[in-house]
């Protein structure tokens, strides 16, 4: 795909520019810090965006030459955002509760160019089956996945044979909506 301007991959996860480079885009990473906050009484998904928009906010410089992408991925058990963990109890944590259970991953994702926001997200329900407290530990132990929203990686040990089911698209549990972020890219003018 050719694109109207350079891209930027606003984002420090190695799986989202794993997975743009995946389908052919060439980008520069760039990274600024931005405070993730979020009123208490919104939904995920829109967690999701507000977190996505306000990331890309703080590239209004370098959207008017370059296309900007920021992204934010939030897991949802029970309608309760979860974050990134910060310590070995809190993926613990994280991952007792979402065991046996089934919740939502949400990817928002904005595309900044020239002044334009376009934002949106993508949802996706996974089934995970009972973990035992020993996998629970052996995975945060190995994995540590502190980097991860819900202490998880999909395509690590604990999503192949800790998810029993996905409903949606796999690729937004690891952070970035391929699918629809191409046919968003496509229609950028």
């Amino acid at each position: 795909m050719k694109l109207k301007a350079p891209l930027i991959l606003a984002s420090q996860s190695p799986r989202r520019s794993e997975l743009l480079r995946g389908i052919g885009l060439s980008f520069e990473v760039q990274v600024r810090p931005v405070d993730e906050f979020f009123p208490d009484d919104i939904h995920p998904k829109a967690v999701a965006v507000l977190i996505a928009e306000h990331k890309a906010k703080a590239y209004d410089d370098l959207a008017r030459t370059h296309i900007v992408i920021t992204a934010d991925t939030i897991v949802s058990l029970d309608q309760k955002p979860m974050g990134k963990p910060a310590d070995e109890a809190e993926a613990v944590r994280m991952l007792r509760s979402l065991s046996g259970q089934q919740h939502y991953v949400y990817t928002g994702v904005t595309i900044f160019f020239k002044g334009k926001f376009k934002s949106f997200a993508e949802e996706t329900l996974v089934h995970f089956r009972k973990l035992s407290e020993e996998e629970i530990l052996h995975y945060v132990r190995t994995f540590q996945p502190y980097d991860k929203a819900g202490a998880y990686g999909i395509q690590e040990w604990i999503g192949m044979v800790g998810i029993s089911r996905i409903e949606g698209d796999y690729y937004n549990v690891m952070g970035l909506p391929l699918s629809r972020l191409y046919e968003e890219l496509k229609q950028i003018d």
